[in-house]
């Protein structure tokens, strides 16, 4: 769903949304506004449930424009608990926008729970096994315990060092072992996986 902002609604709008909220401003006149739009609305609906999309017709909220000092369009700007928090002018790539509005969306959302940090750790280490020609181990219980015993000793010893290996305390040692350790490619190539069975053939 997309959001028509105006003079008369643009401060509710902004204020009570639940979610940031992602306003396209533009004019009918502007054709990189035109280039920009669908850019704009393809990477909303991909973020759907983190943001709400907002359109807003410079035309249709001179006040508005003016208070903000919205002079050029496109602009493209991301309000965050009723406050404008960044944005751009101008045209940009797909993959600048998603980006800057990834990690725009990160900041200040606080600590993350361990199961969003294990989700996360296990889709970049999908990423990283398949760009290198393997697997994650197809057993998500277990490839969940080894997140848990990375994410424990990130906590106890600053490093995510493989949970099946020992840390001596020898610091140039002990980063062989920083997952994915030093070992797993030829752990691999011998027996089909690496030692903690975190990556398979």
């Amino acid at each position: 769903m997309i959001i028509n902002l105006t003079d008369e609604n643009f401060e509710k709008e902004i204020q009570s949304a639940v979610n940031p909220v992602l306003v396209d401003f533009f004019a009918p006149w502007c054709s990189p506004c035109f280039i920009l739009a669908p850019i704009i609305e393809k990477i909303a609906a991909d973020f759907e449930g983190r943001v709400i999309l907002a359109k807003a017709n410079l035309d249709e909220m001179p006040q508005t424009a003016q208070k903000l000092g919205v002079d050029r369009v496109p602009i493209v700007a991301l309000f965050k608990k009723g406050k404008l928090i960044s944005g751009f002018v101008g045209l940009r790539p797909e993959d600048i926008i998603r980006e800057w509005l990834e990690n725009e969306l990160k900041k200040d959302d606080g600590p993350k729970s361990e199961t969003q940090e294990v989700e996360e750790m296990i889709k970049n280490y999908a990423d990283y096994s398949r760009s290198n020609g393997f697997k994650l181990n197809p057993d998500k219980a277990a490839v969940e315990r080894i997140m848990k015993g990375l994410l424990a000793n990130e906590k106890k010893h600053g490093k995510k060092y493989c949970p099946c290996r020992r840390v001596t305390g020898n610091a140039e040692e002990d980063a062989k072992n920083i997952c994915p350790c030093a070992y797993h490619r030829q752990e691999l190539e011998k027996e089909g996986h690496c030692l903690c069975w975190l990556f398979v053939k």
